[in-house]
């Protein structure tokens, strides 16, 4: 049986700035920091010791540095892969959030919505989003390791989820899976039928009022 743990990044300083965070590089704040630690006491109790663990990472800072927390407490190097980073926003990025807020061109109700484009230059499509995070789990679902983590981002999420479960990329134009920042998904693939299987989805009870500010 194979256990899958994707991570959505604690806060960063972006969310307390008001700041629009797509592949701007921001850092965890102290709380941040502090849930980064609760999350690694989380995976400890919950993966045995004396497995094999592999963990992959967003390269972005706020998901590196949440893994490195991880990684030290299972005594596990994260593996650093872009593919994981948090949907672009181009030019908006860094940026207050009313100034995308202002100029975000929302997907159509009916139609067109995975490659509909967004109003904001050099931004990714909801399609390449998609794409690369799926490359980035196909590699990963290559490994065989009884226990994966993945740290990534709250809008990536979806999408590694439905990678996981190999739904086709073009059924995602209205899927969304929601993740809390600093959040655990656990989820389960079996050895008979290999059925996937969401255990639990943005689970933060790991996370205590220091950590959530």
């Amino acid at each position: 049986m194979r256990t899958s743990y994707v991570i959505a990044h604690p806060e960063s300083t972006h969310h307390v700035e008001g700041l629009v965070g797509g592949w701007y590089d921001s850092r965890l704040t102290p709380a941040g920091l502090r849930a980064a630690d609760a999350i690694a006491e989380a995976l400890r109790s919950r993966i045995p010791a004396q497995v094999d663990v592999e963990l992959f990472s967003s390269d972005l800072r706020r998901a590196a540095s949440t893994a490195t927390v991880i990684g030290n407490v299972l005594q596990v190097p994260p593996i650093l892969d872009p593919r994981l980073r948090e949907k672009s926003y181009g030019e908006a990025e860094g940026k207050p959030q009313e100034w995308l807020d202002r100029r975000f061109v929302r997907p159509p109700v009916v139609g067109e919505r995975m490659g509909h484009f967004e109003g904001i230059q050099g931004s990714e499509t909801i399609a390449a989003l998609a794409r690369r995070i799926y490359a980035a789990m196909d590699a990963i679902r290559q490994h065989d390791c009884e226990h994966q983590i993945v740290v990534t981002h709250g809008g990536a999420i979806t999408f590694v989820l439905a990678a996981w479960m190999m739904l086709p990329i073009e059924s995602l134009g209205y899927a969304r899976f929601h993740a809390a920042p600093g959040s655990i998904t656990e989820l389960r693939e079996d050895d008979y039928f290999h059925n996937r299987q969401v255990v639990s989805l943005g689970d933060t009870r790991h996370l205590t009022g220091e950590c959530l500010r």
